[in-house]
């Protein structure tokens, strides 16, 4: 059994944020370590995760999962090495991905820790494109609306975590044209040269309907919304009869403390018969062994391209969340802790 450190720093929230969030609002704290209990392991993080979903957790309003709660530590995905152990089926030296992030030592039960393995795939890729982004693109565009081989389909986000995995599984499974938009022009060239996309556009170059009226001329059949507002406003009125919309995200306005303007165009809905539906992941572990399978091995076969923003140490983790939610990332955003 590895030495036990006696105290860690973690991550808590010390102010509900008002619009963006400051670092004020933060507090790296040393905390007590304990030894695990019987049917846990204590680990000792090696990467966190940063994801758009935080920022809603920051707010005291009921949603579907619990709010962050003031003055104690944060949650998010980690992977980690088991360095103390009471627990069936974890031992020490184990690597695992579990929920305890935002600190540099977790005590995680048995039964919500998973074992991976470093051997299969890095273990900043088990947070990002073979984690829970990587099942949301997968579970939202091929379960929740529906994609079928021809589809025109248009991803907000493209470059980010999720909508870069999105489109190239649509490419992947026969989509007739795949579209992303993304806040940069080096992002938009990633998403043709590397992530394989049709056409892809910068949406703070102009108008996002004109944008993608240009990049779609025959419309599109899926929408995979990571923004909402003016994309989704541009998406409704390309989208052809019998259109799905993936709602996975809705970034623009998660740090705004004004109801956006957009989209006037709803009606639309009713006559092109939309079908807009959301999604959260925990509703698709069921399509986990499937995901690792399919997806695992088209990274395998070099079909399948992902990227990553690491960013190091602990003590960071707070500007790198920032930075995800200015889309200072291209990829997955990792906080790397020194091991």
């Amino acid at each position: 059994m590895s030495v036990i450190p006696t105290t860690g720093r973690e991550w808590h929230l010390v102010a509900r944020p008002q619009g963006w969030p400051k670092p004020e609002d933060f507090a790296l704290r040393e905390a007590p370590v304990s030894e695990p209990a019987p049917g846990q392991a204590l680990v000792r993080n090696l990467y966190m995760s940063v994801d758009p979903y935080m920022r809603g957790r920051m707010n005291d309003v009921k949603s579907y999962v619990p709010p962050f709660q003031l003055d104690e530590p944060m949650q998010g995905g980690a992977v980690g090495r088991v360095i103390a152990s009471n627990a069936e089926g974890l031992s020490v030296g184990d690597h695992v991905l579990h929920f305890g992030g935002w600190r540099e030592y977790a005590v995680v039960d048995d039964k919500s820790a998973v074992k991976v393995d470093p051997e299969i795939a890095p273990l900043p890729a088990y947070l990002g494109v073979l984690g829970m982004p990587g099942l949301t693109a997968y579970a939202g565009l091929l379960e929740v609306a529906s994609f079928k081989e021809g589809d025109a389909v248009f991803v907000s986000g493209a470059a980010g975590a999720v909508g870069s995995e999105v489109g190239q599984i649509a490419r992947l499974k026969g989509a007739s044209r795949v579209i992303g938009s993304a806040g940069s022009d080096e992002k938009v060239q990633l998403l043709l040269d590397e992530y394989g996309f049709d056409a892809a556009f910068n949406y703070k170059n102009g108008p996002v309907g004109e944008q993608l009226k240009e990049a779609a001329p025959d419309g599109i059949d899926v929408y995979f919304d990571n923004v909402g507002g003016e994309h989704l406003e541009a998406a409704i009125s390309r989208l052809k009869v019998h259109g799905r919309i993936t709602a996975c995200g809705m970034i623009a306005q998660y740090n705004a403390t004004e109801p956006p303007a957009a989209p006037r165009n709803l009606a639309m809905v009713i006559g092109k018969r939309l079908r807009i539906q959301g999604m959260l992941v925990g509703d698709h572990q069921h399509l986990q062994d499937q995901f690792f399978q399919e997806v695992g091995g088209w990274i395998r076969e070099g079909k399948l391209h992902y990227r990553e923003t690491v960013v190091k140490g602990v003590e960071n983790a707070v500007d790198a969340f920032l930075g995800m939610l200015r889309g200072e990332n291209t990829g997955k955003m990792i906080v790397a802790f020194e091991d």
